[in-house]
C-alpha cells in the first residue's frame, strides 16, 4: 500500500540512520579519549572497579614516597653508625696503646680519646634527617623506652574493602647511641651507658673507679666518658684493661646495631621495588577493563562511516518514493 500519509521505508531508514549515528558518535568517544568506558553509563562495573584501583593507586604512590624518605632515614643513620664504628676502633687502639705506658704518656693519650669522644658525639647528632634521629636520642623525662621509627611500607585493601597501613618498624631503642631522658629506668644509648668494668654488661648502677688504683670488679665506665687520665692521675694498667673490655662491648652492640639498620634498609627496599611493581600491574589490570583497542576502533570507525553514508542514501531514496504517487494523477 502507498501512503501519502505514512513512509514506512522513510521511517526504517531513519532509524538505521539514528542507530548508526549513536554507535559513531560512542566510537569516536573512545578513539578522542583512549577509553572504552570513560564515564559510569559506559559500564558501571568496570568504571566503578577501575576508579577504586586509580585511587588505591595514587595512594601506593605515597607510599612509594614514604619509603624513599624512610630509606634516606635509615641510610643517614647507617652512615652515622658506620663512623662511630671506625672512630671506635681508634679509641680501642689508643686504649690499647697505653697499656704499659708512663703517667705522662697516659695524660697525651686522654688528649687524644677525648678528642675521638667528642668526634663520636658529633656523628650521632649530626644523623638527622627530616627531623629524625636515631641515634642521638631525648625520649623524655617520663618514656621508659626511645620510641620506634615506624616508616609507612604499604596501603591495604581488604576484600570487604576496608583499608589499612602496614609499617617497617625500626626499633631505635637497639641502636641508639646517646639517650637525653632522664627517666631513672630508661636505658642510656649504646655509647653513654655505664657498663660494668669486668664483664661489660650495662648497668643503671654507678659505681665510679678510683683512677690510679686496682681495678674493681663493680668499677663502671661509659665510652663517652672513660678516661685515663685526670688531672693528672693516670688510670692503672688493670682499670684500662677493664675500659678495653668495655668499648669492647660497646664496639659488638654497634656492629649488631649497623646489621640491623642494614636489615631495614634491605627491607624497605624490597618493598618499595614491590610497591612499585603492584602499581604497574594495577595500571594493566585497569587498562584492560576501560582502555579502548585503537585498531578495533579504527576500523570500527571506517565501518561505521561507510554506513551512514549508506543510511544517507536509503533515507533519500525513501523520501523520493513519495513523489511517484503524483504519477498516478496525471493526465
Amino acid at each position: 500500500m502507498s501512503s501519502i500519509m505514512t513512509n514506512s521505508a522513510a521511517l526504517t531508514a531513519l532509524q538505521s540512520l539514528n542507530a548508526t549515528s549513536k554507535n559513531l558518535e560512542a566510537t569516536q568517544s573512545r578513539i578522542s579519549t583512549g577509553y572504552k568506558v570513560s564515564q559510569a553509563s559506559d559500564n558501571a562495573a568496570y568504571w566503578s572497579i577501575a576508579t577504586t584501583m586509580r585511587s588505591d593507586n595514587k595512594a601506593m604512590s605515597t607510599v612509594s614516597d614514604s619509603l624513599g624518605l624512610g630509606a634516606s632515614k635509615v641510610d643517614t643513620a647507617y652512615t652515622g653508625m658506620n663512623s662511630a664504628i671506625t672512630t671506635i676502633n681508634q679509641i680501642q687502639q689508643k686504649l690499647t696503646a697505653s697499656y704499659g705506658q708512663t703517667d705522662a704518656s697516659k695524660e697525651k693519650t686522654q688528649v687524644e680519646i677525648a678528642a675521638l669522644q667528642k668526634q663520636l658525639k658529633a656523628y650521632a647528632d649530626g644523623a638527622t634527617f627530616s627531623g629524625t634521629n636515631m641515634l642521638s636520642v631525648n625520649s623524655g623525662a617520663t618514656a621508659t623506652t626511645a620510641t620506634d621509627v615506624k616508616i609507612v611500607s604499604a596501603f591495604n585493601r581488604s576484600a570487604a574493602g576496608a583499608v589499612s597501613i602496614s609499617t617497617i618498624d625500626v626499633n631505635v631503642e637497639s641502636i641508639k647511641l646517646y639517650e637525653a631522658g632522664t627517666t631513672a629506668t630508661l636505658a642510656k644509648g649504646i655509647l653513654d651507658t655505664l657498663r660494668v668494668g669486668s664483664t661489660g654488661a650495662a648497668t643503671l648502677t654507678a659505681s665510679a673507679p678510683t683512677l690510679g688504683a686496682a681495678a674493681v670488679a663493680t668499677d663502671t665506665y661509659s665510652v663517652a666518658s672513660l678516661a685515663i687520665s685526670v688531672g693528672g692521675v693516670a688510670a692503672s694498667d688493670t682499670q684500662i684493661q677493664q675500659m678495653m673490655t668495655v668499648v669492647d662491648t660497646a664496639l659488638k652492640d654497634m656492629t649488631n646495631a649497623a646489621t640491623k639498620l642494614g636489615a631495614a634498609k634491605s627491607s624497605i627496599d624490597l618493598q618499595k621495588t614491590f610497591t612499585q611493581d603492584l602499581m604497574d600491574s594495577i595500571d594493566r589490570g585497569v587498562g584492560q577493563l576501560v582502555d579502548a583497542d585503537m585498531n578495533k576502533e579504527s576500523t570500527r570507525l571506517q565501518a561505521l562511516q561507510v554506513q551512514q553514508q549508506l543510511g544517507v542514501q536509503a533515507l533519500s531514496i525513501a523520501n523520493g518514493s513519495s513523489q511517484s504517487i503524483l504519477s498516478l494523477f496525471r493526465g
